[in-house]
C-alpha cells in the first residue's frame, strides 16, 4: 500500500486551510448581505442589536463562520507563504504577516457578535447594551485590533496576491481573484451594499483554491 510522502503530508493541512477558509467569509458576508437587504446595518451598538433582532439567524450564522474563517485563514497564508519559499520573499512575509495578524484581531472583532445575539435575545435596557457595544468598539486599548484587522484585511491581502503574482506561482487569474477583494471591499463600503464582498470573497476563494493546488503539486 502507497503512502504520501512526508512532505506532501506536511503540506495538505495548509491546503486544506487554504480550500476552506475564504469559504467562512463567503457564508458571511452573504449571510450578512442577506441580512441587510431590506436596509438596515451594525455600525453603532444600536444598529447592530436591531439588525441581530431582526434577523438572529443570519447574523449568528455570519458571526460563527467569520470566526471559522479567520482561525483558518492563518494556516492559509501560511499555505501561500510556503508555496513561495524564497521568491518574493520580502514581498510574500510581509502580505502573509499582516493577513494572519489582521484576521486573528478580526476573529476578536466578530466574537463581540455573540455578545450583541445575547443581549438581542436577552431584551431589556437596550440603550444601556448599544452604550456597552460602542463602549468597547472605540475604547482606546482596544481601537489597534480594528486597525491591524484592516491593514492585514487589505494591504495584506494585496500584498500577498501581489507576491503570488511576482513570483509566477499560480496563474494570472488566481493571483487576480485574490487581489480583487480589497478594491470590492471598499467599493461595497462605499455604495452601501453587501454584495460586493461577496463577490470579492468568491474571487479570492477561488484564488485561494487555485493557490492551495499549487501548494499540492509543488510538494509531489
Amino acid at each position: 500500500m502507497e503512502t504520501a510522502p512526508p512532505h506532501t503530508r506536511r503540506h495538505a493541512p495548509l491546503a486544506l486551510a487554504l480550500f476552506t477558509a475564504p469559504w467562512g467569509f463567503v457564508v458571511a458576508n452573504a449571510a450578512y448581505a442577506w441580512a441587510t437587504r431590506d436596509g438596515g446595518s451594525d455600525a453603532t451598538g444600536a444598529e447592530a442589536l436591531a439588525l441581530t433582532a431582526a434577523h438572529p439567524a443570519q447574523m449568528r450564522l455570519a458571526t460563527v463562520a467569520a470566526m471559522l474563517g479567520s482561525l483558518l485563514m492563518v494556516p492559509a497564508v501560511l499555505g501561500a507563504r510556503r508555496l513561495l519559499a524564497d521568491r518574493s520573499r520580502r514581498l510574500g512575509f510581509l502580505g502573509a504577516t499582516l493577513m494572519a495578524g489582521g484576521y486573528i484581531c478580526y476573529f476578536a472583532v466578530v466574537f463581540g457578535g455573540i455578545t450583541v445575539d445575547v443581549m438581542a435575545r436577552r431584551g431589556g435596557p437596550l440603550a444601556d447594551y448599544a452604550a456597552v457595544v460602542d463602549g468597547a468598539q472605540s475604547d482606546p486599548s482596544a481601537v489597534w485590533v480594528f486597525l491591524l484587522f484592516v491593514l492585514g484585511n487589505l494591504v495584506g491581502t494585496l500584498l500577498l496576491g501581489l507576491a503570488l503574482l511576482r513570483a509566477r506561482v499560480v496563474p494570472l487569474w488566481a493571483a487576480a481573484g485574490i487581489m480583487a477583494w480589497p478594491p470590492l471591499h471598499v467599493i461595497g463600503l462605499v455604495a452601501g451594499t453587501e454584495w460586493f464582498e461577496v463577490a470579492g470573497a468568491l474571487t479570492q476563494a477561488v484564488g485561494l483554491a487555485a493557490t492551495g493546488a499549487r501548494l499540492l503539486a509543488a510538494s509531489r
